[in-house]
């Protein structure tokens, strides 16, 4: 047998406006050099006594960290937070009684924050079926979600684990093409208690009427005792296009949103042979109704339990004619607030991290299943977002980064400072992605955010030290997203390719 396959590269991406130094950091900086100027110009001590303290303080806030934060990022942050408390905007409440539509008779979608201005449209899969569509007109982009099943790679030997892994390696790096209408894919996986409810329905159901009864009764209590520590494991596969991108394509498809979403099912399409080399097979892409649910139960955990019951038991009498799912109108919570640290909605609060720091040293293909290892107190979910990258625009951006790093690595030499080890692995790192770029490889930018939710208030730090631990174990260095958990939850709970901010450009 082969040896295990290990695998590293990443880097993390540099945003700042001048080195590392965001834009108010810098004016920071500037303000403090103009304020130690000024006693040196009036010659005067008293001056020096009245404005060094203030140059010092201006320096702190530019250079110095809070929880992984610069101070002046904090300061902003907990001050749109307390405006937003001022404002009662960190406050939701549904619009159960909003006036209905005169033209559809429907309530219009109704979800918090960064999520309202989302809308969940309806197409043709091409297959027959109805597909939901999350449709966002401020960043004119198009999600499809799909309900996906795979094998896994903790039990397989170690040349199915590589296959797999390059198998899903290509499938990113064939989207990684000049103007690629596929702009985000999103990974998304929840592993939440199950109390084994459905499954008993469905049982029910399924038994016949001249089983052996000493059969039934053993079936039964195996379900009775196996139900309460019972976890189950939802994955979830978004692709998202964007309609300035795939500008001509829509238009040949008639145009507008219809136009749009057929060449999004084109591209779904397109995509069903490469999913099945990578042992990824697509369940169903959810309908509109489907799409609501998994928001719903992100929202309103104790809705799960009741939703899976009732939609096991569709076909059974007196159930005929059901429709799985929720209602788009009713995929919000009834009520949300986004305190400092944690975000309350409905019956639930959820902690939302982001990860800050891959793995330094080599990594198995297998590193991140701690992070959703079954607990009894919580459920987790973990999305990864890639954002593929062109071939023009990575060879700018990793040239970019390997002259950044030159030149910081030349002044050092002409002040005589000594380089880190760190330095040097992050030059090198830097090489080593420009020549797998130049070699034929794809570039993807990445993001994972995770979130822990709880139904006991008490229960909440608890959970919180295991994902951390379990975290540490993966060799992840987590932050949590303080003053913005309802954004992060939107990214973190929710299998809709949120969560990958625009790239901004440093000096």
């Amino acid at each position: 047998m082969s040896q295990p396959v290990t695998y590293s590269g990443w880097q993390s991406e540099k945003s700042g406006f001048i080195g590392r130094l965001s834009g108010p950091g810098f004016a920071l900086v500037a303000a403090a050099s103009v304020t130690a100027l000024v006693p040196i110009n009036m010659a005067s001590w008293t001056a020096a006594l009245v404005c060094a303290p203030v140059a010092a303080v201006l320096l702190l806030l530019a250079f110095g960290r809070v929880l992984g934060l610069s101070a002046d990022e904090w300061i902003a942050l907990a001050v749109r937070h307390q405006i937003a408390v001022a404002l009662k905007r960190n406050t939701f409440l549904s619009g159960a009684f909003a006036p209905r539509s005169s033209k559809t008779g429907q309530q219009p979608m109704d979800l918090p924050g960064v999520l309202a201005r989302l809308r969940i449209l309806e197409a043709p899969d091409g297959l027959g079926g109805r597909l939901g569509v999350v449709h966002d007109p401020v960043a004119g982009t198009y999600t499809a979600v799909a309900r996906i099943a795979f094998p896994g790679l903790a039990l397989v030997d170690t040349d199915k684990q590589t296959a797999r892994v390059a198998a899903w390696s290509a499938l990113l790096r064939s989207y990684c093409t000049e103007d690629s209408p596929v702009v985000r894919i999103g990974v998304h996986q929840r592993c939440l208690p199950d109390d084994g409810a459905a499954l008993r329905s469905w049982t029910a159901q399924h038994i016949t009427a001249d089983a052996p009864a000493a059969a039934v009764t053993a079936l039964s209590e195996v379900m009775e005792s196996a139900g309460p520590a019972a976890t189950s494991r939802e994955t979830y596969l978004a692709v998202t296009l964007s309609a300035g991108r795939a500008r001509l394509a829509i238009k040949g498809a008639g145009g507008g949103q219809v136009g749009a979403a057929a060449v999004l099912v084109r591209e779904l399409h397109a995509m069903h042979g490469a999913l099945s080399t990578a042992s990824l097979q697509v369940v169903e892409w959810l309908s509109p109704r489907k799409v609501a649910q998994t928001v719903r139960t992100a929202y309103d955990p104790e809705s799960q339990m009741t939703l899976a019951t009732r939609n096991a038991s569709a076909e059974a009498p007196g159930w005929q004619g059901l429709e799985a799912g929720v209602s788009p109108e009713m995929a919000g919570p009834a009520a949300a607030e986004a305190g400092w640290g944690t975000y309350q909605h409905d019956g639930a609060w959820t902690v939302s991290y982001q990860v800050r720091t891959w793995p330094q040293s080599q990594a198995y293909a297998t590193f991140l299943q701690p992070l959703l290892r079954p607990r009894q107190n919580a459920r987790r979910s973990m999305s990864l977002v890639y954002e593929p990258i062109g071939p023009r625009r990575a060879r700018q951006e990793l040239a970019r980064e390997k002259a950044k790093r030159s030149s910081a690595r030349h002044l050092r030499a002409k002040s005589g400072q000594d380089e880190s080890e760190d330095e040097r692995r992050e030059a090198t790192l830097a090489r080593s992605q420009d020549a797998a770029r130049a070699a034929g490889q794809g570039v993807v930018r990445m993001t994972a955010l995770l979130a822990v939710t709880v139904t006991e208030f008490d229960e909440l730090e608890t959970a919180c030290a295991e994902l951390q631990a379990d975290a540490a174990a993966a060799g992840l260095e987590l932050r949590r997203m303080w003053g913005a958990q309802d954004v992060g939850f939107a990214a973190s709970a929710l299998p809709l390719g949120q969560g990958l901010p625009d790239r901004r450009m440093g000096f």
